[in-house]
């Protein structure tokens, strides 16, 4: 069963050419016909599919449109062409902590960032518990956000994440939060997600993780450069770096 389905994906933003900081420089570009921009293609014809369960690996170049991917795969953008296609709950790891507030306590933030990602107040209410032995937040359940650690603020977004049931998971690379035992016990979690039937989407630089953590892999720069075993698509990657 397709989990994910991308076909002939391009995104293109419009990059301005010129600043007008002053009010000068704006009434000047306002009678001139404004701003002049550009056209940048972060994506250009993308195309893959995911079956059910896999562990696909994305890697690629600084600036290759990975994330861009990844936000549109998630709907957080919408792709100038194509179309994507996911078959059940995704729930995208992109940005840790958008959408706390640091005025409230943690309680109130996990009710929050939950609710964001699709769980319903009472699924919130009923494992609220393991997220906060989880994130290894035991002491600081009454604290206010603000007086967290970024650190702690992470390890809070990642637990809650990880408990809102999808059934495709977004990884981009952001999972340095926290200490290495909090680190392979994220990566450990995912795993055993993984082995319960979620599909997890995972942008990595790092190229012993892709050979070691996925069973197919796309190599990413605007277009699709490789895609297949993962050991091959990191060769690729690797000989693209020596140049």
């Amino acid at each position: 069963m397709t989990a994910v389905k991308v076909e002939g994906v391009s995104k293109k933003f419009r990059i301005p050419v010129e600043r007008a900081d002053t009010l000068f420089e704006r009434i000047v570009s306002a009678f001139s016909g404004g701003l002049k921009y550009r056209e940048f293609w972060a994506l250009k014809d993308v195309s893959f599919e995911v079956e059910k369960g896999e562990i696909f690996g994305i890697i690629g170049p600084n600036g290759g449109g990975k994330t861009t991917l990844l936000s549109i795969i998630a709907g957080i953008m919408h792709p100038d062409s194509g179309s994507v296609e996911v078959n059940g709950k995704v729930v995208p790891i992109l940005g840790l902590g958008v959408g706390f507030n640091p005025e409230l306590p943690v309680r109130d933030n996990i009710i929050i960032y939950g609710t964001i990602m699709g769980l319903k107040r009472q699924e919130i209410e009923r494992k609220y518990e393991e997220i906060i032995e989880f994130a290894e937040l035991e002491d600081f359940r009454n604290a206010k956000l603000k007086n967290l650690s970024s650190g702690m603020k992470a390890r809070l977004a990642f637990a809650t994440v990880i408990n809102t049931n999808p059934d495709v998971l977004i990884v981009d690379e952001v999972l340095a939060v926290g200490d290495v035992n909090f680190k392979k016990k994220c990566y450990k979690r995912l795993r055993e997600m993984n082995e319960d039937g979620v599909t997890i989407l995972l942008v990595s630089h790092s190229p012993s993780m892709i050979k070691g953590w996925c069973h197919q892999a796309m190599l990413l720069k605007k277009s699709v450069v490789a895609i297949g075993e993962p050991s091959d698509v990191v060769k690729v990657y690797e000989k693209m770096n020596a140049k």
